[in-house]
């Protein structure tokens, strides 16, 4: 798999990453998930199974040339940490993964978010345990703490870079000023402070909101994006263009699950779902595919994170390695699917 530069900095990883928020039974919700929403509780697997089966995504994954493996600590409450670290321990060598994780996330009724340098330290601390390793590649603030003053959660970050518990830092979640005032704040003290190597935010065909202030300003300040949920929460898969109930199995038929799915469900997102469809049939392939390979090769995207249920769903997104968007389709997905861009999104001077 071809690997590219995250952001302005040395670190590479493939172009597509694995997510791992499936792993975690009985998870779900839109925070930061890599693209999967699904646990044990949904699929009724045994325990056995569930860890069979991500124990063979990783496998596939690395086989495939996978580096980048994205987790959260509050996967599962920590499970799909733990069960990263026991894979690198019994499966796939450490060094030929780039593990990234995120903090931040609190189940705390009064309050999602906490990243205070106390919480987020803490929190490096027990991700590290869980993963058995002495560092992860690229550390995460899982969503902006409007508590906290950025200036000390960015000093969190900073502290485990220079401790060496983290490689790399990012963010997740940040608005595109929020994304600005702290990318900036770190390239203000050069040698001090660690430049911001990463974004995580939703990005598909059905979700382009980033591109009116996000990645203008990830761009600018050399930060890679790293796109969530690249098939519109399963939706780009084509598997909802059907009249009727969703499909069994599906998230969209997930009592738990569905007010997820259902945004997207609109009639336009059935006017993009279908040019996507329609694209997948001159080209011959699956319209998840089609789908991927838009938002991989999207300017200052650097790896879609993938979830899937099973490896064979995996397998199937990886062979988008080798597929190119002929121009034209590419050009009529861009066109189908564009937002709506008006002041002060973009120079005033081109309005």
């Amino acid at each position: 798999m071809e690997l590219r530069h995250l952001g302005r900095t040395g670190l590479r990883v493939s172009r597509i990453g694995l997510g791992t928020l499936s792993w975690a039974r009985g998870s779900g919700g839109p925070s930061g998930s890599g693209g999967a929403h699904s646990g044990r509780e949904e699929s009724g697997e045994s325990h056995e199974q569930h860890v069979r089966n991500a124990a063979d995504q990783l496998k596939a994954f690395w086989e495939a040339g996978g580096t980048l493996v994205d987790t959260a600590d509050v996967y599962g409450d920590g499970e799909a940490e733990y069960l990263l670290g026991r894979m690198v321990r019994d499966l796939v060598p450490r060094r030929d993964l780039v593990i990234a994780t995120k903090a931040g996330s609190v189940p705390e009724p009064d309050r999602r978010f906490d990243c205070s340098r106390g919480h987020l330290l803490a929190a490096l601390d027990a991700s590290l345990e869980r993963l058995g390793t002495d560092h992860v590649d690229l550390w995460q603030v899982h969503a902006w703490d409007p508590c906290t003053p950025l200036e000390e959660t960015l000093q969190a970050l900073d502290t485990a870079v220079a401790s060496g518990r983290a490689r790399y830092a990012g963010v997740s979640n940040f608005s595109g000023w929020q994304l600005a005032k702290a990318g900036t704040w770190q390239l203000a003290a050069p040698g001090v402070r660690h430049r911001l190597a990463s974004t995580q935010m939703e990005y598909s065909l059905l979700q382009r909101g980033v591109e009116r202030e996000v990645l203008p300003a990830a761009l600018d300040l050399g930060i890679g994006l790293l796109p969530s949920s690249p098939l519109g929460r399963g939706v780009l898969t084509a598997k909802y263009r059907q009249p009727g109930p969703p499909p069994p199995g599906s998230r969209g038929a997930s009592e738990r699950l569905a007010p997820f799915v259902e945004p997207y469900l609109d009639e336009t997102a059935g006017r993009i779902v279908d040019a996507v469809a329609t694209a997948a049939d001159g080209l011959a392939l699956p319209p998840h595919q089609v789908a991927l390979a838009w938002v991989r090769d999207r300017p200052g995207v650097t790896a879609p994170i993938v979830g899937a249920r099973t490896s064979q769903q995996l397998a199937e997104a990886l062979s988008v390695e080798g597929l190119s968007l002929p121009g034209e389709i590419r050009a009529a997905l861009d066109d189908v699917s564009a937002p709506v861009h008006r002041y002060p999104d973009q120079d005033w001077s081109e309005l």
